[in-house]
């Protein structure tokens, strides 16, 4: 056999390979005991050029991949911060890094790779009030910096295509998931836009990820600092809010269906972020209401992760007086925290709830553990205990 004919059968075999590979995607997670590493708001970066974390990230996925229990990474939105550019270039490197995962891998977006995009913080533009036009950043060539100039519809679009280029299957494929974009309901046929929406099911708790970013309160913050909003801002605004809200009853509705243990839901956005102004707040509201209705009827654990607002908290904001805990500064130890300090919404009484925001943003990088045990009961929550739920909080070596 010649080294030419080597060459060629050992590429056609490593092409048949990974063909059976994309065709039959791993079967769902066991019915018993799972671990889920959680993690957001990383890599980040504090200036355009600053890429310690993003250098750092192989290793962090390493030490991930040699955790023999996990068999699921999620992460919670905002791929770079909120001072780096939002470019296909950076886009597909984080891609490409993520697909070294083991495991299959969820993602929900942030706003700092698309809805703050137009910010000139992150090379997008603003509005000239001399000219009625946007000004756009560019680069010493003129060309623009941020894709698209910074448009959030087209970076969301670029996100899509990068990140969800395989409609119901997680990153890379090796997992079979439910996306809104096929599964949505045909009275909201706007709805089919939302492959970034999916939901599964793991250790008998249903799973649901829906795309609420925060920052620039989830979208309502004027674009590049116009006069008012562009049609194509409220449009874009409004039919995501209902999207994500049939898709939450979607998934309360089959964890009913199917008598789930528990609902883990995932999203980006602080919706309790007590430093935040609210006027920002009071945009989550229509969600929060949904999922505290919701929760109070299923009746069984329900718990959220978000990122957004960086520094780990584990509480629960839909019953006055739960027990808290946050980490101060940037330690690592997790101490009592004010329970009331979220007044930025009226107070619900739903105890089955808990809320985990991940920590990110900062060295060491950082994931939560989390087991999933259909067996266990726990009454605790801010003591890392909840429901069929136990996690810890684990950083890169």
């Amino acid at each position: 056999m010649t080294r030419l004919t080597r060459a060629l059968l050992l590429a056609t075999c490593s092409l048949a390979a990974s063909a059976a590979a994309i065709a039959a995607p791993h079967a769902p997670a066991t019915r018993g005991v799972s671990t889920v590493a959680v993690y957001g708001d990383a890599p980040y970066g504090t200036s355009p050029t600053d890429t310690a974390q993003l250098q750092a990230t192989p290793a962090f996925i390493a030490s991930i991949n040699a955790d023999p229990d996990v068999s699921l990474v999620m992460h919670a939105g905002d791929i770079h911060s909120g001072k780096q550019y939002c470019t296909a270039k950076y886009d597909h490197t984080i891609r490409n890094l993520w697909n070294t995962f083991a495991d299959p891998m969820i993602y929900t977006p942030g706003d700092n790779e698309w809805t703050d995009c137009h910010k000139t913080g992150e090379g997008g533009g603003a509005y000239n009030s001399g000219t009625g036009q946007i000004d756009y950043m560019r680069d010493a060539q003129g060309r623009l910096i941020d894709y698209a100039g910074g448009n959030p519809v087209a970076n969301l679009g670029l996100i899509r295509g990068i990140f969800f280029d395989r409609p119901g299957h997680t990153i890379g494929g090796k997992r079979l998931v439910k996306t809104q974009s096929e599964a949505f309901d045909p009275r909201y046929p706007s709805d089919a836009e939302y492959v970034e929406n999916v939901m599964f099911t793991q250790s008998r708790v249903q799973f649901v990820t829906v795309n609420q970013p925060g920052g620039s309160n989830d979208d309502n913050d004027v674009w590049y600092g116009a006069p008012q909003m562009s049609t194509e801002q409220s449009n874009e605004m409004a039919t995501r809010d209902q999207a994500n809200l049939h898709w939450i009853d979607a998934a309360f509705d089959k964890a009913v269906a199917e008598r789930a243990k528990a609902v883990v839901i995932m999203l980006q956005a602080d919706m309790w972020d007590a430093a935040d102004n609210p006027l920002h707040q009071s945009a989550f509201e229509p969600l929060i209401e949904k999922i505290a209705t919701r929760t109070a009827a299923f009746g069984k654990p329900v718990l959220l992760f978000n990122g957004d607002s960086h520094v780990y908290r584990s509480d629960n904001p839909l019953k006055h007086g739960a027990p808290c805990v946050t980490e101060p500064g940037s330690g690592q130890t997790a101490v009592p925290c004010p329970s009331d300090d979220w007044e930025h919404h009226p107070f619900y009484d739903v105890s089955n709830f808990h809320r985990i925001t991940v920590h990110g943003s900062t060295f060491p990088l950082e994931w939560l553990k989390l087991t999933v045990d259909p067996a266990k009961h726990s009454k605790g929550g801010a003591d890392g205990a909840f429901g069929p739920f136990a996690w810890a909080r684990q950083t890169q070596n």
